[in-house]
């Protein structure tokens, strides 16, 4: 067997360069010189906030096992490890098309002739009744030469899909620590606000005495009694209602962590100065790399543009090789001697002449998949910018929120003390003191609920910055 064209044509097809369809190269993206802020950024450095591991932001200890528990057991995060191996898989059935395919067959058949037919046949004319047919082959070519490049391209495509489906899995991890963070802290700020209410309550309970104790003295009025009753009632209130978002929230967190609902463990008062005053945003470049939904974005343009080069190879003539090797033999014990030995090679080239227009629609197709692909890619980079934008200036104006909040908790304080301190005298009625409590009430629980967004845009910048999966 003279094996010289099929080393040929093996050879022409593994050192090939021709490829067909455009080569990818990144669009260009105009990024912002700064993020967008209300005051004006420090100049801007390569140090970012989200460079630090989730751990070095989330310092709160059980909320790091929370994050930990929430890594290992969340539904969503395992389905993104899931979509990972299918595409690693799928990858790797794709890049198998790319070399021969070896294989072997064979088979044995066992026949017996009948002496009885339309005439019968003497015992001595037909010999043995028994005749034995084998054959072996090992199948050593079953090849596709990818001349112009479609099977590189599938190839190409497929490892993009991959690199996609990893990187989306990295925007799942960003994204759960960011979910676990924002319902623990919402859960310690309730935890917060439920002290305000209860603390309300038994202050307000011992006033109610008091004005109990002046009526019976006939220094207090029914009206004063009722209305020191309004407060009690009031506060007594909004202690349920702080206690079903505290529970829902616990559920929330349990979920996350892909466990049934249960009550969230949670030890000591909570650090409010759990994140750094400054949170650096980094240099608007390093964006790009950062994020994982943008580097996502990406490799699924990657993958569409060289669907354009197996959608455009359609239109050249396809190579295929085959051949075998083995032997044929009424005998098996001369089955794999010289005599009995075939084989076969078999070169097979397709040409599609007339499709009625289905390739130029197939490579139509996919270009127009690519220009999706690239407006998504856009549009992921657009949105990022906004979110840390968004970010910022919540950082930003809640803090400025938060002062003057403190500020007013601090003015009704005193004009509330003020206020029981000429009721007790006798010199002002009851309802300034009420007036007073009950916007203390309002004005402390307003408060915890800005620090709660002050803390949870440090949250949302992080996870705005691609901070969190590493």
């Amino acid at each position: 067997m003279n094996y010289r064209p099929m080393a040929i044509l093996l050879a022409a097809g593994w050192t090939t360069g021709c490829t067909v369809g455009p080569n990818y190269h990144r669009p260009a993206v105009q990024t912002p010189q700064a993020f967008r802020a209300p005051d004006p950024l420090p100049a801007p450095q390569a140090e970012s906030f989200a460079d630090l591991k989730w751990w070095e932001v989330f310092k709160d200890a059980d909320l790091q096992q929370l994050v930990r528990t929430a890594l290992q057991q969340n539904y969503d995060l395992r389905e993104a490890v899931a979509r990972v191996e299918a595409a690693r898989a799928n990858l790797g059935i794709t890049r198998s098309d790319q070399f021969p395919q070896v294989g072997a067959s064979g088979d044995l058949q066992f026949t017996r002739l009948s002496r009885n037919g339309a005439f019968a046949l003497p015992r001595s004319f037909v010999g043995s009744q028994n005749r034995n047919w084998g054959e072996a082959f090992l199948d050593l070519l079953s090849f596709e030469v990818d001349i112009w490049g479609r099977l590189r391209r599938a190839t190409e495509a497929a490892r993009a899909n991959l690199l996609s489906n990893e990187e989306t899995r990295k925007a799942v991890v960003t994204t759960l620590v960011s979910d676990v963070a924002t319902a623990y802290i919402t859960l310690r700020e309730l935890d917060y606000e439920l002290e305000i209410a209860r603390g309300t309550l038994e202050t307000r309970r011992v006033s109610l005495q008091l004005v109990q104790s002046r009526q019976g003295g006939g220094v207090a009025t029914r009206l004063d009694l009722r209305q020191a009753e309004e407060l009690v009632h009031t506060a007594a209130e909004i202690i349920p209602t702080l206690q079903q978002q505290a529970e829902q929230t616990e559920n929330q967190i349990s979920l996350l962590l892909g466990e049934n609902p249960r009550a969230v463990s949670r030890q000591g008062r909570f650090n409010e100065d759990l994140f750094p005053p400054e949170v650096p945003a980094g240099l608007t470049s390093a964006l790009l790399e950062r994020r994982p939904d943008i580097r996502a974005a990406e490799q699924n343009l990657i993958a569409a543009n060289a669907e354009i080069g197996v959608a455009k190879a359609a239109y050249f003539p396809r190579l295929s090789l085959s051949g075998s090797l083995g032997g044929q033999s009424t005998q098996l014990s001369s089955l794999f001697s010289g005599p009995s030995s075939a084989w076969s090679f078999v070169p097979q080239v397709t040409q599609p002449i007339f499709t009625a227009g289905r390739i130029k629609s197939t490579v139509r197709l996919a270009k127009a998949q690519r220009d999706s692909a690239l407006v998504q890619y856009q549009r992921a980079i657009q949105s990022a910018f906004t979110e840390v934008s968004n970010a910022l200036i919540a950082h930003q104006r809640v803090r400025e929120s938060r002062v003057e909040q403190e500020a007013l908790v601090a003015a009704i304080e005193d004009r509330k003390r003020l206020a029981y301190v000429r009721f007790r005298g006798g010199v002002d009625t009851m309802l300034n003191a009420l007036d007073a409590d009950r916007e203390l009430l309002q004005a402390e629980l307003d408060l915890r609920q800005i620090k709660l967004n002050e803390l949870l845009s440090v949250v949302q910048l992080y996870k705005a910055l691609g901070g969190g999966w590493q």
